[in-house]
């Protein structure tokens, strides 16, 4: 074989201007050097996955093994991934496990410890269910798939990225691809029509109402993600100035929200469900103690999630849903590649399926789960329009009118710290 000159490629003028020859490798073994750091990013992105060529992903993707991480607190969500499980394995031979997960924050520090191990592939995190610090945290540190892949997903033409900017901004983070939508929320709350006849609209109501009401009110134990998002409404609600929660915490502009907040909640706990000597587990627990009878008002990140219920068989169909006048929370969430995912490809089948018009119609239908689309449903064919037309959303769920603004997520970096002061002020067993 004959080897080619270390100077083919390179102009005569280049050439010609080199020093001498020793000189002249130095100079061009440097200047290849340079070339191929430079091109390194997008050979790195070539090399892992081309999401414009689909079908070849489809190709990848056959016979791998997806394990997506999310959260496995509620019996009808397992159902739904392991639907969409069957769905993907059926069509496209890949293999989803759901690893059901209690806290995503626990994830993050697998993936974190992971890359500190120096485990660049093969990673055990395929996809994740994720949104808010903990998409920030990830992106940060720099240990999701180090390309902009969700746009170039054949499904994501149909996500409603104009009238629903959460998409692309996810608790001010932009997601710059790295990030599929899945599904929308905003906290809403509901109760039982039959028992209860007045419901607080604002966070200063709700104080008076638990007062008149010992014993009947209660929220999730921070960290958990619907108890820490009550901590972010009424903190928006009763700062002065609520802006300041869209920017990076810090020490002094924490202070003026803190301070407001937390005197809330001292006033608030000696009339909680137990005097809040014991806080419920999650959304699924409050849910449980409003069927029980020992609360009256629950509330919930999902719209859909009380019609849900009833549809279940697990809520009385006397149960409505109500909001706050001046708005609540609202946010999307999403399903994230990790940098070292050991399917890369099959999580991408995966994350274009849960982003499909039949995927997304399903998952709204109270009856299944009653979590609201991220598609554009005018954007879509006829036939696909026709499975969300026909969706009955509930008796329990609000008309789009009647919710009121979504108030924007704080910063990230707001969360992290409302949880860890949350459990030193009140933290229980």
């Amino acid at each position: 074989m004959i080897a080619r000159p270390l100077t083919a490629g390179y102009s005569k003028a280049l050439i010609t201007a080199l020093p001498p020859r020793q000189t002249r490798l130095t100079v061009l073994k440097k200047a290849v050097l340079a070339a191929a750091f430079a091109a390194l990013p997008s050979m790195v992105q070539a090399g892992a996955v081309n999401v414009k060529d689909w079908p070849a992903v489809l190709e990848k993707a056959k016979g791998q093994t997806v394990y997506f991480h999310a959260w496995g607190g509620a019996d009808r969500i397992n159902a739904y991934i392991d639907w969409a499980g069957a769905k993907v394995k059926g069509r496209y031979g890949v293999t989803i496990k759901h690893v059901k997960v209690g806290d995503t924050a626990n994830v993050v520090s697998q993936i974190i410890a992971e890359k500190a191990a120096g485990k660049e592939d093969g990673g055990s995190v395929d996809l994740v269910w994720i949104n808010g610090e903990n998409f920030a945290s990830l992106k940060e540190k720099g240990l999701l798939l180090p390309m902009s892949w969700a746009p170039d997903l054949p499904n994501y033409q149909f996500a409603d990225v104009k009238g629903k900017p959460t998409l692309t901004t996810d608790f001010t983070v932009p997601t710059d691809g790295l990030e599929s939508p899945w599904g929308m929320a905003q906290l809403s709350f509901y109760y039982d029509s039959a028992i209860t006849k007045e419901v607080p609209k604002s966070a200063t109501a709700l104080l008076d109402w638990a007062k008149a009401h010992p014993g009947r009110f209660a929220y999730p134990k921070p960290p958990d993600f619907i108890g820490s998002t009550f901590l972010k409404q009424l903190a928006l609600e009763l700062a002065d100035d609520p802006s300041v929660l869209s920017r990076p915490v810090t020490e002094e502009n924490y202070k003026t929200v803190s301070d407001k907040l937390f005197a809330y909640l001292d006033a608030l706990h000696p009339y909680l469900w137990r005097e809040a000597k014991a806080f419920p587990d999650n959304v699924s627990s409050l849910k449980n103690l409003l069927a029980d009878g020992e609360i009256e008002i629950a509330f919930t990140f999902n719209p859909g999630d009380a019609s849900a219920a009833i549809a279940n068989d697990e809520l009385p169909d006397t149960v409505r849903s109500f909001t706050f006048e001046g708005g609540t929370i609202g946010n999307s969430h999403f399903v994230a590649i990790p940098f070292n995912a050991n399917a890369k490809e099959g999580a991408m089948v995966l994350a274009n399926f849960l982003l499909s018009p039949e995927a997304q119609a399903r998952k709204q239908d109270p009856s299944i789960w009653g979590d609201p689309t991220v598609l554009d449903i005018t954007s879509l064919p006829n036939e696909d329009k026709a499975r969300f037309d026909a969706l009955e959303l509930g008796v329990a769920t609000l008309k789009p009118e009647d919710f009121g603004p979504a108030l924007p997520e704080p910063h990230a970096s707001w969360m992290e710290r409302l949880e860890k002061d949350w459990t030193s002020h009140y933290g229980v067993q």
